[in-house]
């Protein structure tokens, strides 16, 4: 038999190193040769085994002290020491529990390598057998005036629901709830995994440890089924595109009448021919014509509300932009109103008669504009080239 390395040397440390280096030396060490990381490796494995003696006793004050002074065979029988654990294979994960809290200290890193690696057994015992049913979502698109001034639908969900046979037990009546067989109650089954275990959710019962004896034929003992509800959904006035609304205890059922989940409600605000919105203020362009723009008048713009009258001064320049206050989207969550801008954009006709071109080459001449000459037509324009 090969002869038993220093621990020191199997620790990568000094004789001299504290408590706090041999912990940290171990740690980095054991996830190095951990099997899981070197399956098939029997070196790994060997070092590994290795590394958990060694730490066993330098991370024991007393061992340590019985080691210092006699070495390997202070752990044999009739050796100096007293008390018999060195030699012994050390769980390595206890390092981890003492850098992250123990399995019992409620959400540390310690319970990640229980439930991984099996520690302590199952936990079955303390799951609430009615789970939570899940969330759902559904997108819904309304109109601009419906997103400013809020609007209440209603809408068809199929989800899994009470399921109207067994009101939600999974079971049929006179049928009892009785702790599963397969996982004892754990809710959890443990398999081996070379020197661990390793802990998974019970198949059968799904972690909830417990099943039915005679499960319900409707929704096979689950407590829900396949339905289609009808829902009324609120929407608040001011309401933006992409927003979320939580519509609560309207999700999945939960199972064996466990609560149930949410129903959240995406927004999507369709585009609008007319306005353009930015937060509470519409922006929209009008087209107006040369005279009333020239000599001032009254137009019509478009609201969410219906046409509103808007007085334009005379000399107005296309482009000009005119605030209709209170004529925008509805403030979320409050009774205010945003603005309504109006752009103005002087309208040109295409074509003109005889007379209103004659009429505007007087308004020009008057003006002191230069008119340019009516446009040849390509024919007249050909004759000019060729003479």
């Amino acid at each position: 038999m090969a002869a038993k390395r220093c621990y020191y040397e199997v620790l990568t440390v000094e004789r001299t190193a504290t408590g706090e280096e041999i912990k940290k030396s171990y740690r980095k060490l054991a996830v190095k040769f951990h099997p899981d990381k070197n399956p098939g490796d029997h070196t790994a494995e060997e070092k590994f085994k290795e590394l958990g003696e060694a730490y066993d006793v330098l991370s024991d004050e007393q061992k340590r002290a019985a080691y210092d002074r006699f070495g390997h065979s202070a752990f044999t029988q009739g050796g100096g020491a007293r008390g018999g654990g060195g030699g012994g294979f050390h769980d390595p994960f206890d390092i981890f529990r003492d850098v992250f809290g123990s399995g019992g200290g409620g959400g540390g890193m310690g319970n990640i390598f229980e439930q991984f690696f099996g520690g302590g057994g199952g936990r079955g015992g303390e799951k609430e057998s009615r789970q939570r049913g899940s969330d759902l979502r559904y997108d819904m698109q309304i109109t601009l005036e419906e997103a400013a001034f809020g609007v209440e639908k209603e809408v068809e969900v199929s989800k899994l629901d009470t399921c109207e046979s067994c009101k939600g037990a999974g079971a049929e009546p006179g049928s009892r709830v009785v702790s599963c067989q397969t996982c004892q109650g754990r809710g959890q089954v443990v398999s081996s995994r070379g020197f661990f275990q390793v802990s998974q959710t019970c198949p059968r019962c799904r972690g909830t440890g417990q099943t039915v004896e005679r499960p319900c034929t409707k929704c096979r003992g689950e407590g829900r089924a396949e339905q289609t509800r009808r829902i009324k959904i609120k929407i608040p006035g001011g309401i933006d595109d992409g927003s979320r609304l939580r519509i609560t205890g309207n999700g999945e059922a939960g199972i064996r009448g466990g609560p149930r989940g949410d129903l959240y409600v995406v927004i999507h605000v369709k585009e609008h021919e007319i306005f353009e919105r930015d937060g509470e203020n519409l922006f929209c362009e009008i087209p107006v014509s040369f005279t009333t723009a020239a000599i001032g008048g009254e137009i019509h713009v478009p609201t969410l509300e219906g046409p509103a009258e808007l007085k334009v001064p005379a000399g107005t320049q296309s482009g000009t932009v005119f605030k209709l206050r209170g004529k925008g989207m509805t403030v979320l969550n409050n009774s205010a109103r945003g603005d309504l801008m109006a752009r103005l954009i002087i309208a040109v006709p295409k074509k003109l008669t005889a007379e209103q071109r004659k009429k505007l080459q007087e308004f020009a001449e008057l003006v002191g504009e230069e008119v340019p000459p009516p446009e040849k037509s390509f024919i007249e324009r050909a004759k000019e080239f060729f003479q």
